[in-house]
């Protein structure tokens, strides 16, 4: 079976479903670990592992004023805890974790999206 790309079907933040635009970009980073390999003066390496947060960058979620989704949204933002956090693709493949919402909330008025970056901590797998 081939690779199927597209846009973003649907985002679930703490149980509240969001269409994105059906035009953005996503880009996910599933978290764990990332790696530098260093060298050292005998010619051997050295492999320095970071953690880092799982990320999805490039969402712009659809916005409607009759749920309070800027406020419900800026609520996960100011909260002190991670929220479950599920990306579908269009191919209906699902990526969850725990994550907030990394950075600030603009909404764009003209198309009613706001576009967000969310990231968590442990990593976002595939269900």
């Amino acid at each position: 079976m081939a690779s199927i790309g597209g846009p973003v079907q649907e985002c679930s933040i703490k149980g509240r479903l969001f269409s994105p635009a059906a035009d953005g970009e996503v880009s996910i980073k599933s978290g764990g670990f990332e790696n530098a390999v260093e060298p050292n003066g005998d010619a051997t390496v050295r492999i320095v592992k970071s953690r880092v947060p799982w990320m999805a960058k490039g969402l712009n979620l659809a916005i409607d004023h009759n749920r309070a989704d800027m406020e419900f949204l800026q609520g996960i933002a100011d909260g002190m805890e991670q929220v479950t956090i599920a990306i579908t693709l269009v191919d209906g493949t699902v990526f969850q974790g725990k994550g907030t919402i990394n950075g600030e909330l603009d909404l764009n008025t003209a198309k009613a999206t706001c576009p967000v970056e969310l990231s968590g901590g442990g990593k976002m797998e595939q269900q």
